[in-house]
């Protein structure tokens, strides 16, 4: 007995007969796992991902506006420079550039109440919606799912896909962040209505209502809401009966009114079409598989980003042979699913959830002249990200061995990294309009016009702002060679005509630019054509063929009712003619349509300084100075008004800036006569 009781003691595994360990061993060894799921943990985490996805994001703030879409919805637009009532009755009134989306309008709207047109606060403020979508997919994911990692993973992911950096760093793309935030929000209150009893239902369905409107009036693509809660319905367990139905019926009514609405808007606008290009039933459904493929792919290996992806050129007459396998690899993956997983309400559901929301975004119904848009995969990715976050978390939620939760983690953390570098490197793209196409040309240099058209139009005003004669012809030079490359890869594409136009117009090509013009409006019916008619209105001034011009100007106007360079010309016409009322009319709609113009407070304080109402002109040459500081024209044309008011000192001054500035057009008569009178 006593040797068996010895051995015994020999083997024994109590703390008291083990060997001392490090302190250090001892404190991991007593340490108690974090609980993820306790609210100052989960509050951690939400706080590094909205970290991890500003750092990513952050070299947005320095972008500037571009030349795409920029201009008709921020820079140029009247709408968002008036936040009076009237002004915001406007706003939600009036569709822009075929859109209807007046809560996105009103953004901007506020933002320019505060800076005017300086870009850093627009873009702070999309990274704040991206940001805000961000965490809601992490409430979303948790809120369904109840596993903090699945919704970590997703909203890390959500928040650093290079695919949305279109939706962030794109300031017209300001919709998709916008509907993004509401989409979300109505999402999880539609949770919390499923989830709900009694009178509260009540006012969490209203909740939802609310933010489904708003997501609507934010852009129109949010129509699939109805059909993403059906989704929420089946995930909860909700059974399909007559209930069901009946709290989908108003949403569905809502989406009907916005999509009839948002086509006929595109319409009006000329946005359904592919440039000029068509497609039978066969072929837009051979290019909607390839967009689903292409965007699946995109997910999980985002390479080959760009702005706008073109159309594929036909071979005699058809789309090359790749193409028509894409309907069927989307069938035989759509076949895997179903076999595979019917029964995987993970999978089911994340699968659904991308199809509906990317579903009327794969061009079935052509708008625009890209066949896949960075931007479409916004809200849609959800779905892929919510299957990925959940199989991650399984390592952790079922009792998965260390290694292997260490590995997946490891894999993820990678894989982050990855994708916010790229995602930084990416924004970097949108810095200004010049690296923006400059990117498109490198990446499709035949198949996308638009990128010439754009860029070269770029150079062009590169071109008038610029004083050096030598980076004038280099710029004129740049311009002139993108815009006749643009109409080289597309004979059909009016806007380089009308750009061309432009540039010769300004170097005083008229016979040519007449031609663009003309070759531009036979190409085309749509309000773009004002442009070409206020070149052709220009063109006739100056010939003195005063018919023609009123003509033309009057169709610019009529073409485009917001139009400030057409009523600013306008203006310039009728003073030129000796109509000087009907040119301070004009001057004042241009500036009430875009009060950051230089050109109509220049020129109606020019007329003003000629019917001798020098104190009115003061004030619009002083408005000018402010909005271009740079302008030695400005400068020149006020002395007038200093001499006028027997102030030839200022007067002089004035001049002398002007010349400093590089403004040539100096009569010398005059400046010796300011310097005579100086001495």
């Amino acid at each position: 007995m006593a040797k068996t009781k010895n051995k015994q003691a020999g083997t024994s595994n109590t703390a008291e007969n083990k060997p001392p360990q490090p302190a250090k061993q001892q404190a991991v060894a007593n340490a108690t796992p974090i609980d993820i799921k306790q609210p100052k943990v989960q509050a951690l985490i939400v706080a590094c991902i909205a970290a991890i996805t500003w750092l990513a994001y952050q070299v947005c703030l320095n972008n500037k506006f571009t030349n795409w879409d920029d201009p008709g919805y921020i820079k140029d637009n009247a709408l968002i420079k008036d936040v009076s009532s009237e002004g915001i009755h406007n706003i939600f009134s009036t569709a822009i550039m075929g859109n209807y989306h007046p809560i996105t309008i009103l953004t901007y709207a506020i933002e320019y109440s505060y800076v005017r047109l300086q870009p850093w606060l627009y873009h702070l403020d999309s990274l704040l919606f991206h940001i805000l979508v961000t965490l809601l997919v992490y409430w979303f994911v948790n809120l369904l799912t109840k596993r903090p990692v699945a919704a970590a993973v997703a909203a890390l992911l959500f928040g650093l896909h290079p695919m949305h950096v279109e939706s962030v760093a794109w300031l017209a793309g300001r919709k998709d962040v916008v509907y993004g935030t509401f989409y979300m929000a109505a999402c999880i209150t539609y949770i919390y209505y499923l989830r709900a009893m009694g009178a509260k239902k009540t006012g969490l369905y209203a909740g939802v209502v609310v933010l489904f409107l708003c997501s609507l009036l934010s852009k129109p693509v949010a129509v699939v809401l109805p059909i993403t809660l059906l989704l929420l319905d089946y995930f909860e367990g909700r059974k399909l009966n007559m209930w069901v139905a009946l709290d989908k019926l108003l949403l569905l009514g809502m989406s009907i009114w916005c999509g009839l609405r948002s086509l006929k808007d595109q319409a009006s606008f000329g946005s359904l079409g592919t440039q000029n290009v068509t497609h039978n039933f066969i072929e837009r459904t051979c290019l909607g598989g390839y967009a689903l493929i292409t965007y699946l792919w995109k997910a999980v290996v985002p390479v080959g980003l760009c702005n706008f992806y073109p159309y594929p050129d036909k071979v005699n007459g058809s789309l090359p042979f790749v193409y028509y396998l894409y309907p069927l690899a989307a069938i035989i993956l759509v076949f895997l699913v179903w076999f595979f997983a019917r029964k995987n309400k993970i999978v089911v559901f994340g699968t659904l959830f991308f199809f509906v929301n990317i579903v009327l975004l794969l061009q079935f119904i052509p708008v625009g002249g890209a066949i896949l848009a960075d931007r479409y995969t916004y809200i849609s990715y959800l779905g892929l990200f919510f299957m990925a976050g959940w199989f991650v978390s399984d390592y952790f939620e079922l009792g998965g061995k260390k290694e292997f939760r260490q590995a997946v983690s490891a894999v993820v953390v990678v894989y982050s990294l990855v994708l916010g570098y790229m995602t930084y490197e990416r924004s970097q793209v949108w810095y200004d309009t010049t690296s923006l196409w400059r990117d498109e040309i490198e990446k499709e240099p035949v198949r996308a016009p638009n990128a010439y058209n754009n860029l070269g139009f770029n150079y062009f005003n590169k071109f008038n702002d610029e004083v050096n004669p030598e980076m004038r012809k280099l710029y004129y030079d740049s311009a002139y060679q993108l815009l006749s490359k643009a109409i080289e890869l597309q004979p059909g594409f009016a806007n380089p005509y009308i750009s061309l136009g432009e540039l010769e117009r300004s170097v005083g090509h008229f016979a040519l630019a007449k031609i663009r013009y003309y070759t531009a409006i036979s190409l085309q019916n749509s309000f773009e054509n004002a442009n070409a008619y206020l070149g052709l209105g220009i063109i006739y001034a100056i010939s003195h063929n005063f018919d023609s011009s009123n003509y033309c100007f009057s169709m610019a106007i009529k073409l485009k009712p917001y139009f400030p360079e057409g009523h600013s010309n306008y203006g310039n016409f009728y003073d030129m003619t000796g109509h000087q009322e009907e040119a301070l009319k004009e001057y004042a709609m241009a500036i009430a349509q875009n009060p950051d113009m230089t050109a109509p407070y220049l020129n109606r304080a020019r007329t003003l300084q000629r019917l001798h109402r020098c104190g009115e002109a003061m004030k619009d040459f002083n408005t000018a100075l402010e909005l271009s500081p740079g302008m030695g024209e400005i400068y020149y044309a006020r002395s007038y008004c200093y001499t006028e008011d027997g102030k030839k000192g200022a007067a002089l001054q004035d001049v002398e800036k002007a010349i400093s500035l590089g403004y040539a057009r100096i009569d010398n008569n005059y400046y010796n006569m300011l310097k005579s009178s100086a001495r």
